[in-house]
């Protein structure tokens, strides 16, 4: 299954399938070197839709005046 055509819930899900099937541990070598690939991939397209998210919404911030300031995730909490 390509990682890249996965929206960011789907892969996800799938990374969900191949965390619990290398936790099993009885993939064949071959088998849990692919999957844990698959999985890296998949962790890395999820890391940077997140990030984009992030920048994203730290753009949509209003300020006390009304005007959109940018300011950190951290902040919001």
């Amino acid at each position: 299954m390509s990682a890249k055509k996965l929206d960011f819930e789907q892969a996800m899900a799938r990374l969900e399938e191949i965390v619990t099937a290398l936790e099993r541990g009885d993939a064949p070598l071959e088998e849990a070197l692919s999957l844990f690939e698959e999985g890296a991939a998949l962790m890395k397209q999820c890391s940077s839709a997140l990030d984009k998210a992030e920048q994203k919404v730290s753009k949509l911030l209003a300020g006390a005046d009304g005007a959109v300031v940018k300011a950190p995730m951290e902040e919001m909490e």
